[in-house]
């Protein structure tokens, strides 16, 4: 019997993630495999999921809806933000970083922007989003 992802293992695995239109977010396969440990919050916890009793050595794709993936998108989570309060270069379609009041770090995608100030959206960039997972484990290291 071959080897299996268990919960809190090592893996070594190459995985994309894309939409189910076909459009890339991240990939590993063209590149070195990515080690992470499950459990640790290096991955999402529903992709995680479905990593578990994948056995080593052959490709799966999980195809998952919006609520199965990185969450329906919230317009709450959209807000006007002074440009002050902004980097000197932040610009269209970047991604900044925020400070929370308990210090914790977030970062939102600037969509729109004047001289007065942004829409910065807080949702994940694939909220929203059907997913297609695509992997491939390629060694259980504990």
């Amino acid at each position: 019997m071959s080897e299996r992802v268990r919960p809190h293992s090592l893996i070594t695995l190459h995985y994309r993630i894309a939409t189910t239109e076909g459009v890339e977010f991240l990939s590993t396969f063209d590149a070195a495999p990515a080690t992470l440990q499950l459990g640790a919050g290096e991955l999402a916890p529903t992709l995680e999921a479905c990593l578990i009793d994948l056995p080593v050595g052959e490709r799966f794709v999980f195809l998952l809806e919006p609520e199965q993936a990185f969450g329906v998108r919230n317009p709450a989570l959209t807000q006007r933000i002074a440009r002050r309060e902004l980097p000197a270069e932040a610009s269209l379609h970047a991604f900044v970083e925020f400070a929370a009041p308990n210090g914790e770090k977030y970062m939102g995608l600037i969509r729109a922007l004047d001289a007065e100030c942004a829409l910065v959206d807080f949702n994940h960039p694939l909220a929203g989003c059907a997913i297609r997972f695509e992997v491939e484990v390629i060694g259980v290291l504990s």
